[in-house]
């Protein structure tokens, strides 16, 4: 677990990593199906790279399974939804000493592939986070989500629904904060938090396969969305409104 992983495990050999310690965050949920596949991927990749899986408490073989073939499993005893499995992953990494971390969904949509692009783009561009961005995949449920939250955030992202993301040791620390444990979705209050604090996103084109298994939980149906989209537009004034306080002192 304390290995650090050599930027030569990678595809695209280069230096950065050489003073970096990575780790992926998992967050998962009844994902028995695809979980060993998942995980094993990685491990062929990058056999150094220790992958935390934050089980939310599954109701299958989920942790079990990860476990088996590799991952360090976290159990939750309550589920607490995709960005508090996540942050409790990130809480776990920075007590490790880990200072950089990727975020991947458990369900086959990212690729192991893919990971040395967003860490690039982190070492070019000093990024403290960076979205793997695939908009092709949006449904028309996720492209109006997007499109709205454009418009309401000033974003000019891709996909601001990505999970596959890179995230720096200065964005680690404050997403770890009790105050990010607020935030229902990850999505944008996440991005909100990190532009509020003045740290750097950037964005580029990944690869990503359709889900192996099992269905969105946010844009599952039509329901689902106008709640995320009304939990959202809440997230945001309270930025706007914070933002101003903010300005006035």
């Amino acid at each position: 677990m304390n290995a650090i992983v050599r930027f030569a495990e990678l595809p695209e050999p280069g230096e950065w990593l050489a003073n970096h310690r990575l780790a992926v965050i998992m967050p998962a949920k009844d994902e028995v199906a695809v979980i060993a596949d998942v995980v094993t991927s990685l491990s062929r990749l990058y056999p150094s790279l220790p992958v935390i899986v934050v089980d939310d408490a599954s109701e299958d073989d989920t942790a079990r399974i990860a476990e088996k073939n590799g991952a360090i499993v976290l159990r939750l005893p309550v589920a607490l939804g995709a960005w508090g499995a996540i942050q409790t992953g990130m809480r776990y990494a920075l007590h490790l000493g880990y200072d950089t971390v990727v975020t991947m969904d458990a369900d086959g949509q990212h690729m192991a592939e893919e990971i040395p692009k967003l860490l690039e783009i982190k070492c070019r561009e000093a990024s403290d986070v960076v979205i793997g961005a695939f908009p092709e995949r949006g449904s028309p449920a996720r492209r109006l989500a997007w499109r709205f939250f454009r418009l309401l955030s000033g974003f000019s992202l891709a996909d601001l629904t990505s999970g596959f993301r890179v995230y720096g040791r200065q964005a680690l620390w404050m997403l770890a904060s009790p105050r990010a444990t607020l935030l229902e979705y990850q999505d944008l209050g996440v991005l909100l938090m990190v532009r509020f604090a003045g740290l750097k996103i950037s964005e580029t084109p990944v690869r990503m396969r359709p889900r192996l298994a099992g269905k969105s939980r946010v844009f599952s149906s039509w329901w689902q969305v106008s709640i995320y989209l009304a939990q959202t537009v809440l997230l945001l004034l309270s930025f706007v409104h914070q933002r101003r306080r903010f300005r006035a002192k």
